[in-house]
């Protein structure tokens, strides 16, 4: 039976016993019901993972001891970066949970010209703190012991600025003039780091089209299926994992 998987951040290799902060300790101890002398696992979000034993369970306080590293889940070859244009509802909550499952790097929400938000609503609705939550349940499920970024919301210009990484790819629909296949990159070296955009439910503007393309993104699609918003950034990470992923 797999062990329960709890988050703790300020874990560090070197230590004994570790503090579990009070919501993880909280879901240990009142909705798992776990007590002392039982076994889990912890991990740090950086990698780290260890078996642990429960040392003390007390409400919203839990200790564990760590007993042995633990070997998770292994993590891509090429950093992979998803640019998303933020979705309507539920959608993006749906996109984060995926992509983290699937390995992304970091999430990176954008507001585009057809975007239905702002930024500055993003960030009051704390939907940020939304997706970091989702972010982590979907580690604990897919056993990665890395805990994505969920980077601060942007505005589609302002991300064109930021420094790139090797590579940045724009999924576009198809058919659109100058869009190269997703193929191209079969026998294409291997980038050292990426990010990949997609749009909003009501697609590019091409104004965001020729800016992209300005500042080096390629432009690319997935073929002559015009798929979903929220079914791009699947479909896309998993052909770029299977593209670059050296330790499959």
């Amino acid at each position: 039976m797999a062990l329960h998987r709890f988050f703790a951040p300020a874990l560090d290799p070197g230590d004994d016993l570790v503090d579990l902060p009070r919501d993880e300790a909280e879901h240990l101890t009142r909705v798992l019901r776990l007590a002392p002398g039982d076994t889990v696992a912890v991990f740090n979000g950086r990698g780290d993972e260890f078996l642990a034993r429960v040392t003390s369970a007390a409400r919203r306080d839990a200790r564990v001891q760590l007993l042995a590293r633990v070997q998770p889940a292994l993590e891509a070859t090429t950093p992979i970066t998803l640019v998303q244009a933020v979705l309507k509802g539920d959608k993006m909550d749906e996109v984060v949970r995926d992509a983290v499952m699937l390995g992304v790097s970091a999430i990176q929400p954008v507001v585009t010209k057809r975007t239905e938000v702002t930024v500055a609503a993003i960030l009051r609705g704390a939907r940020v703190e939304r997706w970091q939550r989702v972010a982590l349940a979907s580690v604990k499920q897919s056993r990665r012991a890395v805990l994505p970024e969920i980077l601060t919301p942007l505005t589609f210009e302002t991300w064109l600025d930021d420094p790139a990484p090797d590579l940045r790819l724009m999924f576009v629909e198809p058919g659109l003039d100058g869009a190269e296949p997703l193929t191209v990159f079969k026998l294409a070296p291997i980038p050292a780091t990426a990010a990949f955009l997609v749009g909003p439910e009501g697609g590019w503007d091409p104004f965001e089209c020729a800016a992209a393309r300005a500042r080096g993104v390629r432009l690319v699609s997935l073929g002559g299926r015009t798929l979903r918003a929220d079914a791009v950034p699947i479909a896309a990470l998993s052909v770029l994992q299977f593209l670059w992923d050296q330790s499959c």
